[in-house]
């Protein structure tokens, strides 16, 4: 009987990564947007020239338009390095972080909750929410996929935790 459940679990997942894939896929046929791309993006030679350490150091030391958020631009950084300036390649990236994220809701869930379909209904919901389009579909707003990532990683250690306190344990969703 586990094996059909594993097997529903890993279904589950393939399904929430199509569905959140199909529902954001016209957002890789998508430029950049003027808005703010411009001062991230391509118009900032910190990030569109690639790795390089003073690229990183950079990072952690400047400001782009009053926010400080180097892992953002990191990564940033790395879509340049991988893509170049070719927008579908920026797009992509925020996609996955988001499919990642939506797969991370519902192990979360399921593991707090030990209830696999109601987490999967709230995944579900959570993917294909049109309050993620923003996040999503603007290549310079990947700040908000990445916090929720780190944010879904912090609870998941804690709920390890929970599971067995020791400090071993307490120390990543601490730090």
């Amino acid at each position: 009987m586990e094996i059909f459940k594993k097997y529903k679990v890993h279904l589950i997942c393939i399904s929430l990564a199509i569905a959140t894939f199909i529902s954001f896929e016209p957002i890789l046929h998508n430029s950049f947007v003027s808005f703010d791309d411009d001062e991230y993006i391509y118009d900032n030679p910190a990030v569109y020239t690639g790795l390089k350490l003073e690229n990183i150091i950079g990072a952690f030391t400047n400001v782009h338009s009053n926010n400080y958020h180097p892992l953002t631009t990191i990564s940033h950084i790395i879509d340049c390095q991988i893509y170049k300036l070719w927008p579908p390649g920026h797009h992509l990236s925020n996609l996955l972080l988001h499919i990642v994220n939506t797969i991370l809701l519902f192990y979360l869930l399921s593991r707090i909750t030990k209830k696999i379909f109601p987490a999967a209904i709230v995944a579900a919901l959570f993917a294909i929410h049109p309050m993620h389009v923003e996040s999503v579909a603007w290549a310079s707003e990947r700040k908000d996929v990445l916090s929720t990532l780190f944010w879904m990683l912090t609870i998941l250690s804690y709920s390890f935790y929970l599971e067995r306190p020791t400090k071993k344990r307490f120390c990543p969703s601490r730090c």
